[in-house]
């Protein structure tokens, strides 16, 4: 039991500072603070990272400056016992990345044959059509996964990201009242 709740505390903690390389030196950081300094994908491509941070943002406003693809790549990068993505809880297949790699081609192929534009470059509206037809399971010729699974686990991602701090929870204005309260601000 007690191997069970220093499990937890470490895993609920690991959100709050993550270990990504800037400049060939390791770093403990938060995904806002990765994203901030530039810290490179190692999983993700430069395009995956783009659609990632951008259908984030439109499922969750302030999730790319919350640093999302930050975050998933870095987790894509662990074992995949050790992942904090809902992917691993949801049962997805490991590799992890496949899934993402799945879902984001899916996304980007489906935003082509719609706008003949990347999702990144489609105006807030469209956006947030498309979106909102990810969830319903209506993009005609969708080549991917499951559609609606691919907006719970990218929704869900969002929701980790942006809220999984100290100052996530304040921004929604709710006091943050840990059971054991962290040491030092994350």
């Amino acid at each position: 039991m007690v191997e069970v709740r220093r499990r937890a505390l470490v895993q609920g903690a690991v959100l709050a500072a993550l270990s990504f390389t800037i400049g060939g030196k390791e770093f403990w950081l938060s995904p806002r603070e990765a994203k901030a300094l530039g810290a490179p994908a190692t999983v993700l491509k430069p395009e995956e990272v783009e659609t990632l941070e951008a259908i984030g943002e439109t499922l969750l406003p302030g999730a790319r400056v919350a640093g999302i693809a930050n975050f998933v790549d870095n987790q894509l990068a662990v074992p995949p016992g050790d992942c904090l993505l809902m992917a691993r809880i949801a049962n997805v297949r490991p590799p992890f990345a496949n899934f993402y790699r799945a879902a984001l081609g899916a996304i980007e192929r489906s935003c082509q044959a719609l706008h003949t534009k990347r999702f990144a470059e489609l105006a807030a509206a469209e956006q947030n059509d498309f979106v909102d037809r990810l969830r319903q399971n209506k993009i005609e010729g969708w080549q991917g996964p499951p559609p609606p699974f691919v907006y719970f686990l990218l929704r869900h991602d969002a929701v980790d990201v942006t809220f999984g701090t100290v100052e996530g929870i304040e921004g929604l204005g709710i006091p943050y009242m840990p059971h054991i309260a962290p040491e030092k601000r994350w």
